[in-house]
Formats: structure tokens, sequence, C-alpha cells
């Protein structure tokens, strides 16, 4: 944690840089705000060349100090912040919380520009829509069970049976005829377990087996590798990498849309193994991801 001091000797050093201030043209007038932060903290992206990170945070509602009006929606307070600057911001500026900062917002409405340090808010009316914000929605599905709304991900998920193991089944929050054109995805699938497991499983093994003998081979003593060529064998077998294979979760879309998420049981040093497809056509990709 910052010394006062220090911190604003840390914000007038980045005041000064020529991607601010390219930032600070694209703006309109100064204003000190309060703003109620969504369910993800501080962030950041950075292109190949550049020097500053783009650091952002979604806020869901915002007023002026000196007005009773709320604007509810979403929108991004960000700014442009060294390696130093951005940690500080990920340790102080909590999700879920109400904020009070000077900012300038955008011409184009997209985003504010921080202008400084940020620090706690205490607007009532901010903190009931805080309140709202936090409280728990669910979902319940005939057949499938009680959805719980995951925020950050902005979909539904529940923790439901695949083949005698626990997975998290979800779907992306949408409008109302959307959710129910997945939920029939889900229905469908959780049907038919035994069938989509095999030739989700199928489709791994045809993308991937290759590539992780490949991977397994560059561990390998050479003289084991030698012997396993002598024996036409392979360091991981069909068999070996279908039962490596750990179902994490499935995720369904509206338009019959799947995704298959699996442990990659050390096969790719941790990497997820990534299935797609549709009811239509059945399994169609593998990767690894992560």
């Amino acid at each position: 944690m910052f010394e006062k001091r220090e911190e604003m000797k840390m914000w007038e050093s980045i005041l000064q840089t020529k991607t601010y201030q390219r930032r600070m043209e694209d703006t309109l007038q100064e204003l000190e705000i309060q703003a109620v932060t969504g369910a993800g903290g501080f962030g950041a992206g950075k292109a190949a060349k550049e020097k500053f990170w783009n650091a952002s945070i979604q806020l869901t509602a915002w007023k002026e100090v000196q007005s009773d009006e709320i604007h509810q929606g979403e929108i991004l307070l960000s700014t442009p912040a060294d390696d130093r600057l951005l940690r500080h911001l990920q340790n102080t500026v909590k999700q879920d919380s109400v904020i009070q900062c000077r900012v300038r917002p955008s011409r184009n409405g997209r985003y504010l520009l921080l202008l400084g340090p940020v620090q706690a808010g205490d607007d009532p009316g901010l903190k009931v829509l805080l309140e709202e914000q936090m409280r728990e929605v669910t979902m319940e599905v005939e057949g499938l069970g009680t959805f719980t709304l995951e925020r950050l991900a902005d979909w539904f998920e529940i923790k439901t049976d695949w083949q005698g193991e626990e997975i998290c089944l979800s779907f992306d929050r949408e409008e109302e005829n959307a959710m129910e054109r997945s939920i029939a995805t889900a229905r469908i699938l959780m049907a038919d377990q035994k069938d989509w497991d095999r030739r989700v499983r199928e489709c791994a093994v045809k993308d991937l087996l290759d590539l992780a003998n490949d991977w397994a081979a560059e561990e390998m003593d050479p003289e084991e590798l030698e012997r396993l060529d002598e024996e036409d064998e392979q360091p991981v077998s069909r068999e070996q990498f279908l039962e490596r294979l750990e179902l994490e979760s499935i995720q369904v879309e509206e338009d019959g849309g799947f995704e298959f998420w699996f442990r990659d049981g050390d096969m790719f040093y941790g990497h997820s193994i990534h299935v797609t497809g549709n009811l239509e056509d059945g399994p169609d990709w593998a990767s690894i991801e992560g």
C-alpha cells in the first residue's frame, strides 16, 4: 500500500506521459464522481510495442458528486498505467464496491478516463444498487436443476452429474428465448451422456493424440524412445490418452453448439483440452488452450 504522497508522485509521472496526454485529447470536461464497480477488478491489455498498459475496470452505475442523477449501465473506468500503477490499482480498487474519483468522459461515451487516486465512496443511492447487484440470481430449469448466475462470466451454471462425475454445465445470460434454446441443447446432451461423451473424446483423440506423443517424446530418454520405436509403440497410447481426459465443464449455446473442457492429465503441461461442435454435426474440433 502506497502512502498518499508516494501515490500522488506515481500519478504525476503517468499524467505527464505522451500516452496519457493523447487520451486526454479525446475527452470532455473533468468530473468528480462516485461509482459502483462490477464483478471484476482492474484488468489490462497492451500491444506488443506499447510501453504502458491500458488498465480498466467495469462500472455498473455512476453519478456526479454534486448531482442526484445516477447513470446506470456498463461503462469502463480506464487509464494508461505502468506496471507499478497497475499493481496498485489491482490491489486497492475492489470489485463490487462504491468508489470516488476524478474522471473525464470520452467523447464517444465508451469510457471514463481516470485522472488520479481512487478512494472509497459513500453515496446511499449507489450502495442500494450495489446491494441489488450482489444479490444471488438463480434460475430453476425443469429436469436440470437450479442454475446460478456467475456474474463475472455473465452465464448461468450448475454443478451436475455427467457419467458419474461432477461437472459444471453453463449457458450465457441472454434474452429469454435464446436461453430456452440453450437449455434445449443442454437437455439433448444430458439425455444421452454416454454417446456424446464417447463422440467428444474420440474427437479429442483424433485431433490431439499425435501432438500428445510429440510432447511426451521431448521429455523422454533417447534410449527409451528407441525401444518404443523398435516395439512399434508410442509414448502415449490411445487408451492412455482417453484415461487421462477429465471432463471439467460443458457450455451450451442457443444454436445447438457446445464446448467441452477437459483437464489434460499433464499430457500438455496443464493446458485445457477444448472440444467444440454442434448437435447436428457432432464434435468437429479439438485444441489445447490456456
